[in-house]
């Protein structure tokens, strides 16, 4: 928002189509983590003839939770799985909270939360599937993805328009810049950090 509390037309119009609740769930987020497959990417798993595992992401999400790092807001991976994969996507990112082979995501969310003075109504969670559920009903801000099954659509508090990795992650973070007003930064074309790129 500007000086005199007028939201950009963008954050206008990316908060008219949020409740009032959600607004001010997400309003004061200083942590938003996210699971990876089925929501950073599209939950398929595709292997190279060499077993090589492979994985899609979407350019969108990358600099949504770029622009959500540039605005002070930490950024966190919380995965089941393991894979050499996300590493290198989060490196490319700048994302340094990354947990690989996590099984208890709600615990995986509090640590996060204590390490970094956070309360958990400070606290978002972006999942898909059972094994999020936990960590989306501890989480002051819990998010899903339209091809999420229902009983953990029923757990989020909001739901993203795009599918997982296909522009969910970046509903997210537009939801949450629009919220804190800081999504008209970025319409500035000086916004952009020198040697910066979208991701």
């Amino acid at each position: 928002m500007n000086s005199n509390n007028i939201p950009h037309p963008a954050e206008s119009l990316i908060l008219s189509k949020a409740s009032s609740a959600v607004i001010e769930r997400v309003q004061p987020l200083r942590l938003m983590a996210f699971d990876v497959d089925g929501v950073l990417t599209d939950g398929r798993l595709w292997y190279s003839a060499e077993g090589e595992q492979l994985k899609c992401f979407h350019v969108l999400d990358g600099h949504g939770l770029k622009m959500l790092m540039e605005s002070g807001i930490l950024v966190a991976l919380i995965t089941a799985r393991d894979g050499a994969v996300i590493s290198r996507r989060a490196a490319e990112l700048g994302i340094g909270l990354v947990q690989h082979g996590v099984r208890d995501k709600a615990q995986a969310l509090q640590t996060l939360a204590q390490e970094h003075n956070c309360n958990l109504s400070e606290v978002g969670y972006m999942g898909d599937d059972i094994i999020d559920v936990p960590a989306m009903q501890r989480a002051g801000f819990a998010a899903s993805v339209p091809n999420a099954p229902a009983y953990v659509a029923q757990a989020a508090h909001w739901q993203a328009q795009s599918a997982g990795g296909a522009g969910a992650v970046r509903d997210c973070c537009d939801l949450i810049l629009a919220a804190q007003g800081k999504l008209a930064a970025f319409f500035s074309p000086h916004t952009l950090r020198p040697g910066g790129t979208i991701q």
